[in-house]
């Protein structure tokens, strides 16, 4: 039986790019025009597991997602890393002085801002998805309009690249997660990365002794971020990942944890695959 992967976006996509490079290029994709449809997706059944892009070297965390993946008790088992290219694209016998207008999503149109500026009479339009805005201009024909997304969408779509990579930065990457509704099972020989989610008591000095438990039991800190409680004022959650070479210092770290911590929730252990 053919795994079906949940996806934000639709074909042409980073998210199915990546899940592409993750499962295979015959993977079958849901494709979701929101996070909050991608997640429903899993809960439903309807795919076993689903892409989500987590954050971008540019523009940071999305925020959002972390708490969709603790709200919905979804599981991370894995991640992937994709170097991320724009490039601007429209029906082809145009040139960019024929342009008038870009449409794409609005973090495409953030990382290509010092391009973009060079046509300050170019109107930018935000929307759903780089690759769903390919898709619409080739399938109504729309000329004086142009979109951002990837030469994967520029191809599936058949539409001519007015100008190649005009990201700001050439070092531009995102981290996509691997979501299940069930726990990974990676063996703990493989397992060298961790999410965990952990709320402390609101008292001076509680983060910086949970870090330094981390730090003594030989964890890297690659990410810490933190999120409000709504129902309960000025107090917060805190999401962490942290790389180890040894599965036992990470065990002693979680059980160290758990007992500084008010609360501590494992999001996911799995395989580190930063490049």
């Amino acid at each position: 039986m053919e795994v079906k992967i949940a996806i934000q976006g639709i074909k042409g996509s980073f998210h199915h790019q990546v899940a592409q490079e993750y499962f295979g290029e015959n993977v079958q994709v849901d494709e979701c025009l929101s996070f909050d449809e991608l997640v429903d997706s899993i809960l439903s059944g309807k795919t076993d597991q689903a892409v989500m892009a987590i954050e971008n070297s540019i523009a940071g965390p999305i925020i959002p997602n972390y708490a969709l993946i603790d709200k919905n008790n979804l599981h991370i088992i894995g991640e992937h890393y994709l170097r991320i290219h724009q490039n601007l694209m429209a029906l082809e016998g145009q040139e960019i002085e024929d342009i008038t207008e870009v449409h794409s999503h609005p973090m495409a149109l953030l990382q290509c801002m010092e391009f973009l500026k060079k046509y300050p009479n170019v109107k930018l339009v935000e929307d759903k998805d780089t690759a769903e805005t390919a898709r619409r201009i080739q399938e109504n024909k729309i000329k004086g309009i142009a979109a951002i997304a990837s030469t994967t969408a520029a191809k599936m779509y058949e539409l001519a690249i007015l100008a190649p990579e005009i990201q700001t930065i050439n070092h531009n990457m995102t981290r996509f997660v691997i979501l299940k509704k069930q726990n990974s099972f990676v063996s703990k020989e493989e397992i060298n990365r961790a999410s965990l989610k952990f709320e402390l008591d609101h008292k001076r000095g509680s983060l910086a002794a949970v870090l330094n438990v981390l730090s003594d039991c030989k964890m890297n800190l690659t990410k810490i971020q933190s999120l409000p409680k709504i129902e309960t004022p000025w107090k917060y959650s805190f999401f962490v990942d942290v790389t180890f070479d040894k599965y036992e210092d990470y065990a002693k770290a979680k059980s160290l944890l758990e007992i500084m911590a008010e609360y501590l929730k494992v999001l996911g252990e799995y395989k580190n695959s930063k490049p």
